[in-house]
């Protein structure tokens, strides 16, 4: 069941990614990294083979290439990375299907005046996200919403949005565009 849900998402990740040789690399080691890493609670012989694959992730990845994109994140099928350096995803955040992120983005919690960590963002499907972007807290951002280059997300965004600015203001509902 779960290696058939894996090669779902990758024949997706590969199909929206056909030119993107740098992104289909990060995705498809992402995907063999996250499929062990998620094993750790429940079998751990699983995830103790698939560690020189975690490793190996970390260190080509994360460290080399400069896209963090955090092995237990949940990520849905068919999803974009153009560019990646300086891609920052937290591990709690939920990504949805289709979703096109790029680089110097990040996504994550933050730390509340009174000393609370939030959780990372839930991104819905159909998202794109401009280069540059902060999206931080316990927030969501609604399926098929576009976030503009540059901008500093805080709050929800509402499906069918258009965002940008610092802090994030919504410019256009897709309502608008038709």
């Amino acid at each position: 069941m779960i290696l058939n849900e894996l090669h779902m998402k990758l024949k997706q990740d590969w199909q929206r990614n056909k030119n993107n040789t740098k992104g289909l690399y990060v995705i498809t080691f992402f995907r063999a990294a996250h499929f062990f890493a998620i094993k750790k609670e429940n079998n751990k012989l699983l995830w103790f083979l698939g560690l020189p694959i975690i490793i190996s992730y970390k260190l080509l990845i994360e460290w080399l290439l400069g896209v963090e994109l955090q092995t237990r994140a949940s990520v849905g099928p068919g999803l974009i990375i153009y560019h990646g350096q300086g891609l920052v995803v937290h591990e709690t955040t939920k990504i949805g299907k289709n979703v096109t992120l790029r680089n110097n983005t990040t996504i994550g919690n933050k730390i509340t005046s009174s000393g609370k960590i939030t959780a990372a963002p839930i991104i819905g499907d159909n998202v794109e996200i401009g280069s540059n972007s902060v999206i931080i807290g316990e927030i969501s951002i609604g399926n098929n919403s576009v976030i503009g280059a540059g901008s500093v997300v805080t709050k929800n965004v509402p499906a069918n949005s258009v965002v940008a600015g610092n802090p994030a203001r919504i410019i256009k509902t897709h309502d608008d565009i038709i």
